[in-house]
């Protein structure tokens, strides 16, 4: 299964329906299909993905959120109850009387474009799931990007009945899609490091993958039997270190080798099947030729054969400037409302330096207000005189 689209409204952290894209926007060259992954052919135009989605804004403006939804939608729909959603804060404010509607595209693995269409409510302090169709139709009918999307040639596959008594009303319908089709949505999300740096891992850690971070470590092996949990540290011409705790570890590795590890581990994982890897401040830890290596795996096809996407959030705008396209890229803003707008759709020229146009404000919204930053100087100064 392949995200082709989620488009949301009735949120009230956002302004007015949000449409984040997974398609590629821009047309597709013989030179920069390389480091892009063909989700389907219809026999007479390809179709394709970019391999890595960035979010970026000022502080506050919305990105973590995005991933949140992004997040969401993915577990929603790999069956999970969405009331034990941990990332579900995005939903806060949603009243008895409001719902949120999703249309959520995706691409199954038996050739065909699928709508799944979900309106979630409150009641008694519980989200709930008010009303849910899927439409699906052959991927023989879509003779152009618009049709992807287009309400014609769409046909109801199944559609929500709640008196079922065997369907939970925070289950979403795909439970018994996955069930018969067994094509679930691939991923894993990184948002709860984003302020815990801790390694997670149950195996012996590749020596290249600690070379790569730390040039002083020979080996770092993990055995966790379920119940007990050995670590064996060793550095170069040292003697080994043994630990029963991966926090214990925070000691002896700097916080870019822990989130290194975590990162890339994560990334080996889906490039062996395809999935999503979902980072929040992907630049945090790290600095910027560690994060392009990253967003480079992402683009070989050599490293990632099957299609996996990094999508992560990021302040740094010097990392746009890793990608040729215009449509990797969403610049997320909040005006009255989260918004996220392709840059593609606002920057037309591909050769025009991405970096310098977020920092010039050329953009709009893409730098601190002038007005708060005055205040601010000020108010620096007034407190030095007063000192």
């Amino acid at each position: 299964m392949k995200l082709l689209k989620i488009r949301v409204s009735g949120l009230p952290l956002f302004g007015g329906t949000s449409e984040i894209d997974f398609t590629a926007l821009q047309r597709v060259t013989e030179e920069n299909a390389d480091k892009m992954n063909c989700l389907f052919s219809n026999g007479i135009q390809k179709y394709y993905q970019n391999n890595v989605l960035s979010f970026i804004g000022v502080n506050a403006s919305g990105k973590t959120t995005l991933l949140k939804l992004i997040t969401f939608v993915c577990r929603m729909l790999n069956n999970e109850p969405i009331n034990r959603i941990d990332c579900r804060e995005f939903l806060d404010g949603v009243t008895d009387k409001g719902e949120v509607v999703l249309d959520t595209f995706f691409y199954a693995k038996n050739n065909s474009v699928n709508l799944l269409h979900t309106v979630i409510g409150k009641k008694a302090d519980r989200f709930i799931i008010m009303d849910e169709t899927l439409k699906s139709k052959p991927v023989s009918k879509v003779v152009s990007k618009k049709d992807m999307f287009a309400p014609d040639g769409f046909e109801n596959v199944m559609s929500r009945d709640n008196n079922e008594a065997f369907l939970l009303d925070d289950v979403s319908i795909m439970i018994a899609v996955n069930k018969k089709t067994n094509d679930q949505l691939i991923f894993t999300d990184m948002l709860r490091y984003t302020n815990i740096n801790q390694l997670s891992i149950s195996e012996d850690c590749p020596a290249e993958l600690i070379a790569f971070f730390d040039s002083s470590i020979e080996s770092l092996r993990v055995k966790d039997s379920g119940k007990d949990t050995v670590i064996r540290l060793t550095f170069k011409n040292k003697d080994e270190i043994k630990l029963n705790q991966l926090s214990e570890l925070n000691r002896y590795l700097s916080s870019g080798t822990i989130k290194g590890i975590n990162t890339f581990l994560n990334a080996i994982k889906t490039f062996k099947q395809g999935g999503y890897l979902i980072v929040d401040e992907l630049e945090n830890h790290f600095n910027h030729e560690i994060v392009s290596t990253l967003i480079r795996f992402y683009m070989d096809k050599k490293v990632n054969p099957d299609g996996a996407m990094l999508i992560f959030s990021t302040h740094y705008s010097e990392l746009l400037d890793e990608f040729e396209r215009n449509d990797n890229i969403y610049i997320v803003r909040n005006r009255d409302g989260i918004t996220a707008e392709n840059l593609s759709t606002i920057l037309k020229r591909n050769d025009i330096k991405k970096s310098e146009a977020y920092q010039s404000g050329f953009l709009d919204g893409t730098v601190p207000m002038y007005d708060a930053y005055m205040d601010l100087k000020k108010s620096v100064i007034r407190a030095h005189k007063e000192g």
